[in-house]
């Protein structure tokens, strides 16, 4: 007999960040509730909004509080599938719990992670990000979409993003603003329809994730920064490819990447490993087996020697 498979969509962030309201909001919105679909709302902590169990009825949905670590266990989790046999699964997750503990432990068999829903609070985010790091990247690290909220026209988008992708490359990023509308302008630090697109230290982390993640809108496109030469003698390259970029501090200095794109050259065998160039390049959306699938690769225009900058690191703030 085949396994009843369960949706479960896991809703992460810091207590009053908008886990309930999203939630509200779905539940309640027509399209889920014309489905009449039996959903079980397990919620672990206790928020400034809270769930109207009378409410939830309506919408063929029952509420479960689990505000206790201890109790988050498989055996609990399976109890409780069985007992209200759901056909979807909404999880509050605790803002205080670490969310690997979620992926790495066994859940019911009958569980589907759906979806996963991480929610910020732009009023807060970078006080947290500058004090608690590791603990506010753990709620969006796994998340597939980002939700960040009560946002307005000083909210700095470009940072934000910036410290998502640098953990969750992945992450779809919503940005909403107070009045509940979602803000769809995107803000870039550099002008991408210049004929030269000048890439600074302080924006390379920024225009490479935009680049890897929207290359389309790159193709054609020429762009100059101060790149870092990836080309190892122990064969891993072909002889005219090699890998300008930097070295970029993501989520602590425990989290140092290298952030870099293919470039073909054909005098990639000129270019000592770890040198420095100030590179000018043409950027064609191409497939390659690198990025497993199309992605932008770069053609040189010039490729002069450079001094190495006094901070090799760039940031995403």
């Amino acid at each position: 007999m085949a396994v009843k498979e369960i949706p479960v969509y896991l809703f992460t962030g810091f207590m009053d960040s908008g886990k309930t309201k999203i939630i509200n909001d779905t539940l309640y919105g027509s399209e889920f509730a014309a489905n009449d679909e039996k959903v079980l709302v397990i919620c672990c902590e206790d928020g400034e909004l809270e769930y109207d169990e009378e409410k939830l009825k309506t919408v063929n949905a029952s509420l479960v509080m689990m505000e206790n670590e201890e109790e988050f266990t498989p055996e609990n989790l399976k109890s409780i599938t069985d007992e209200y046999n759901p056909d979807c699964i909404f999880i509050e997750y605790n803002g205080t719990w670490p969310v690997s503990k979620l992926y790495q432990m066994d859940k019911p068999k009958e569980w589907v992670l759906a979806q996963s829903i991480a929610t910020i609070d732009s009023t807060t985010f970078e006080m947290y990000q500058t004090n608690m790091r590791q603990m506010i990247s753990e709620q969006y690290m796994y998340a597939e979409l980002v939700f960040i909220n009560r946002c307005d026209a000083n909210t700095p988008k470009n940072k934000f993003r910036g410290y998502i992708k640098g953990v969750n490359r992945p992450a779809q990023i919503v940005y909403e603003l107070k009045d509940g509308s979602i803000d769809e302008n995107e803000e870039l630090p550099f002008d991408i329809n210049a004929d030269v697109i000048e890439i600074t230290d302080a924006d390379y982390g920024i225009w490479f994730m935009d680049c890897m993640d929207n290359y389309k809108k790159y193709d054609g496109k020429t762009v100059h920064f101060l790149g870092l030469v990836y080309n190892p003698e122990d064969g891993k390259l072909r002889r005219n490819v090699f890998v300008p970029g930097r070295f970029a501090m993501t989520c602590c200095a425990d989290d140092i990447q290298f952030l870099g794109m293919k470039c073909k050259y054909d005098k990639a065998y000129e270019l000592a490993h770890r040198s420095w160039v100030d590179i000018t390049c043409k950027i064609k959306v191409e497939f390659t087996k690198e990025y497993k699938g199309m992605g932008p690769v770069l053609y040189p225009v010039s490729v002069i020697p450079a001094e190495k900058p006094e901070d090799e690191l760039v940031y995403f703030s």
